[in-house]
Protein backbone atom coordinates (compact mmCIF):
# COMPACT_ATOMS: atom_id res chain seq x y z
CA UNK A 1 0.00 0.00 0.00
CA UNK A 2 2.92 2.19 0.80
CA UNK A 3 4.50 1.80 -2.84
CA UNK A 4 1.24 2.29 -4.79
CA UNK A 5 1.09 5.72 -2.30
CA UNK A 6 4.69 6.33 -3.22
CA UNK A 7 4.26 5.59 -6.77
CA UNK A 8 1.24 7.98 -7.15
CA UNK A 9 2.90 10.58 -5.21
CA UNK A 10 5.78 10.61 -7.59
CA UNK A 11 3.61 10.97 -10.63
CA UNK A 12 1.49 13.62 -9.32
CA UNK A 13 4.54 15.56 -8.48
CA UNK A 14 6.05 15.16 -12.01
CA UNK A 15 2.33 16.13 -13.93
CA UNK A 16 2.77 19.03 -11.84
CA UNK A 17 6.52 20.24 -12.90
CA UNK A 18 5.53 19.17 -16.30
CA UNK A 19 2.64 21.36 -16.70
CA UNK A 20 4.82 24.36 -14.68
CA UNK A 21 7.65 23.90 -16.73
CA UNK A 22 5.67 24.11 -20.67
CA UNK A 23 3.30 27.08 -19.21
CA UNK A 24 6.36 28.85 -18.78
CA UNK A 25 7.93 28.18 -21.91
CA UNK A 26 5.06 28.69 -24.33
CA UNK A 27 4.71 32.05 -22.13
CA UNK A 28 8.00 32.93 -23.30
CA UNK A 29 7.47 31.46 -27.23
CA UNK A 30 4.19 33.71 -27.43
CA UNK A 31 6.19 36.81 -25.49
CA UNK A 32 3.59 37.03 -22.95
CA UNK A 33 3.92 38.66 -19.50
CA UNK A 34 1.84 38.26 -16.34
CA UNK A 35 2.17 42.01 -16.11
CA UNK A 36 0.22 42.38 -19.26
CA UNK A 37 -2.94 42.12 -17.56
CA UNK A 38 -2.23 44.79 -15.45
CA UNK A 39 -1.41 47.55 -17.97
CA UNK A 40 -4.21 49.64 -19.41
CA UNK A 41 -3.95 52.04 -22.56
CA UNK A 42 -6.71 55.05 -22.08
CA UNK A 43 -9.97 54.52 -23.99
CA UNK A 44 -9.22 58.14 -25.59
CA UNK A 45 -6.05 57.21 -27.48
CA UNK A 46 -7.92 53.78 -28.37
CA UNK A 47 -11.37 55.82 -30.05
CA UNK A 48 -8.72 58.43 -31.45
CA UNK A 49 -6.92 55.66 -33.32
CA UNK A 50 -9.66 54.05 -34.66
CA UNK A 51 -11.29 57.02 -35.80
CA UNK A 52 -7.95 57.94 -38.04
CA UNK A 53 -8.61 54.25 -39.43
CA UNK A 54 -12.17 54.39 -40.07
CA UNK A 55 -13.26 51.96 -42.64
CA UNK A 56 -10.66 52.89 -45.23
CA UNK A 57 -8.01 50.43 -46.39
CA UNK A 58 -4.87 53.12 -45.81
CA UNK A 59 -4.09 51.95 -42.08
CA UNK A 60 -4.20 48.68 -40.51
CA UNK A 61 -7.29 48.18 -38.65
CA UNK A 62 -6.05 45.06 -36.95
CA UNK A 63 -3.05 46.53 -34.98
CA UNK A 64 -1.53 49.38 -33.20
CA UNK A 65 1.03 50.83 -31.42
CA UNK A 66 0.53 52.98 -28.16
CA UNK A 67 3.65 54.60 -25.95
CA UNK A 68 2.83 55.74 -22.43
CA UNK A 69 5.52 58.12 -21.05
CA UNK A 70 3.84 58.79 -18.19
CA UNK A 71 5.06 55.21 -17.06
CA UNK A 72 8.80 55.39 -16.27
CA UNK A 73 11.49 53.90 -18.57
CA UNK A 74 12.63 51.62 -17.02
CA UNK A 75 8.64 49.54 -17.13
CA UNK A 76 7.05 48.15 -19.80
CA UNK A 77 5.18 51.32 -22.05
CA UNK A 78 5.25 50.45 -25.41
CA UNK A 79 2.21 48.45 -25.89
CA UNK A 80 1.16 46.54 -29.14
CA UNK A 81 -2.78 46.30 -29.08
CA UNK A 82 -5.47 44.18 -30.69
CA UNK A 83 -7.91 46.71 -32.18
CA UNK A 84 -10.37 43.85 -32.97
CA UNK A 85 -10.11 42.00 -29.28
CA UNK A 86 -9.44 44.95 -27.73
CA UNK A 87 -6.70 43.89 -25.39
CA UNK A 88 -2.85 44.28 -25.09
CA UNK A 89 -1.19 41.04 -26.75
CA UNK A 90 2.79 42.46 -26.31
CA UNK A 91 4.61 44.69 -24.17
CA UNK A 92 8.49 45.80 -23.81
CA UNK A 93 10.64 49.01 -22.98
CA UNK A 94 11.17 52.01 -25.06
CA UNK A 95 13.46 55.14 -24.63
CA UNK A 96 12.60 58.32 -25.16
CA UNK A 97 14.12 61.37 -26.24
CA UNK A 98 17.60 63.07 -23.80
CA UNK A 99 15.50 66.52 -25.18
CA UNK A 100 12.23 65.57 -23.28
CA UNK A 101 14.68 65.23 -19.37
CA UNK A 102 13.33 67.60 -17.57
CA UNK A 103 16.05 67.71 -14.16
CA UNK A 104 12.76 66.51 -12.31
CA UNK A 105 12.41 62.46 -12.02
CA UNK A 106 9.17 61.52 -13.29
CA UNK A 107 8.60 65.05 -15.42
CA UNK A 108 9.36 65.04 -19.09
CA UNK A 109 8.90 67.53 -22.05
CA UNK A 110 7.97 67.19 -25.02
CA UNK A 111 8.92 69.50 -28.40
CA UNK A 112 8.30 69.23 -32.32
CA UNK A 113 11.37 71.54 -32.71
CA UNK A 114 13.97 70.16 -34.89
CA UNK A 115 17.56 69.63 -33.22
CA UNK A 116 15.40 69.58 -29.81
CA UNK A 117 16.20 65.51 -29.03
CA UNK A 118 12.44 65.33 -27.89
CA UNK A 119 10.04 62.93 -27.69
CA UNK A 120 7.21 64.23 -29.90
CA UNK A 121 3.66 63.40 -28.87
CA UNK A 122 0.88 62.41 -31.41
CA UNK A 123 0.29 59.77 -33.90
CA UNK A 124 2.41 58.39 -36.33
CA UNK A 125 1.84 56.61 -39.23
CA UNK A 126 4.72 53.80 -39.20
CA UNK A 127 6.65 53.30 -43.12
CA UNK A 128 8.87 51.54 -44.97
CA UNK A 129 12.14 50.17 -43.14
CA UNK A 130 15.41 50.95 -44.66
CA UNK A 131 19.23 50.42 -43.82
CA UNK A 132 21.01 53.22 -41.25
CA UNK A 133 23.47 53.69 -38.79
CA UNK A 134 21.24 51.84 -36.61
CA UNK A 135 21.09 48.40 -38.55
CA UNK A 136 17.30 48.04 -39.82
CA UNK A 137 14.96 51.03 -38.85
CA UNK A 138 11.49 52.32 -39.81
CA UNK A 139 10.25 56.10 -40.92
CA UNK A 140 7.92 58.04 -39.01
CA UNK A 141 5.09 60.66 -40.53
CA UNK A 142 3.55 62.78 -37.74
CA UNK A 143 -0.25 63.23 -38.35
CA UNK A 144 -0.65 65.70 -35.81
CA UNK A 145 0.35 69.08 -35.13
CA UNK A 146 2.71 68.38 -32.16
CA UNK A 147 4.91 65.73 -34.16
CA UNK A 148 4.38 67.41 -37.84
CA UNK A 149 8.16 67.29 -38.31
CA UNK A 150 8.87 64.25 -37.14
CA UNK A 151 10.08 62.97 -40.78
CA UNK A 152 12.07 66.13 -40.89
CA UNK A 153 14.11 65.72 -37.50
CA UNK A 154 14.45 61.76 -38.48
CA UNK A 155 12.26 60.75 -36.19
CA UNK A 156 12.52 56.78 -36.87
CA UNK A 157 11.36 53.66 -34.99
CA UNK A 158 14.74 51.65 -34.57
CA UNK A 159 16.78 49.35 -31.68
CA UNK A 160 19.90 49.58 -29.98
CA UNK A 161 21.84 47.29 -27.98
CA UNK A 162 22.07 49.31 -24.85
CA UNK A 163 18.15 48.91 -24.47
CA UNK A 164 17.40 46.50 -21.77
CA UNK A 165 14.86 43.90 -22.83
CA UNK A 166 13.82 43.13 -19.19
CA UNK A 167 11.79 45.63 -16.74
CA UNK A 168 14.87 47.69 -14.54
CA UNK A 169 14.42 49.15 -11.24
CA UNK A 170 15.51 52.78 -12.47
CA UNK A 171 15.84 54.21 -15.58
CA UNK A 172 16.90 53.33 -19.39
CA UNK A 173 19.16 55.12 -21.69
CA UNK A 174 17.93 57.83 -24.05
CA UNK A 175 17.33 58.31 -27.36
CA UNK A 176 17.66 61.45 -29.50
CA UNK A 177 13.76 61.71 -29.95
CA UNK A 178 13.18 58.33 -31.63
CA UNK A 179 10.87 55.38 -30.13
CA UNK A 180 13.91 53.40 -28.77
CA UNK A 181 13.88 49.57 -28.20
CA UNK A 182 15.59 46.50 -27.60
CA UNK A 183 17.08 44.22 -30.83
CA UNK A 184 15.35 41.71 -29.54
CA UNK A 185 11.87 43.14 -28.73
CA UNK A 186 12.61 45.18 -32.53
CA UNK A 187 12.67 42.23 -33.89
CA UNK A 188 8.97 40.98 -32.83
CA UNK A 189 7.71 44.73 -33.97
CA UNK A 190 9.64 44.18 -37.17
CA UNK A 191 7.48 40.88 -38.20
CA UNK A 192 4.42 42.76 -37.48
CA UNK A 193 4.78 45.73 -39.55
CA UNK A 194 6.94 43.96 -42.38
CA UNK A 195 3.58 41.78 -42.56
CA UNK A 196 0.51 44.26 -42.63
CA UNK A 197 -0.35 44.78 -46.02
CA UNK A 198 -1.31 48.66 -44.68
CA UNK A 199 0.77 50.78 -42.57
CA UNK A 200 0.79 50.28 -38.38
CA UNK A 201 -0.56 53.29 -36.45
CA UNK A 202 1.29 54.54 -33.45
CA UNK A 203 0.32 56.65 -30.58
CA UNK A 204 2.38 58.62 -28.11
CA UNK A 205 1.21 60.39 -25.39
CA UNK A 206 1.66 61.45 -21.83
Amino acid sequence: MKKIFFVFLVLLLFFIGYKIVFKNNDDKLLGKSSLIIDKKIDETHINEIKRIIGNGSKYNNKIAFFIDMKIPSGKNRFFVYDLVNNKIIDQGLVAHGSGSETGTKGKLQFSNVPNSLSTSLGKYSIGNHYNGKFGKAYKMYGLDKTNSNAFIRDIVFHYYFDVPYEEQKGYICNSYGCPMVNKKYFARMAKIIDNSESDILMSIYY
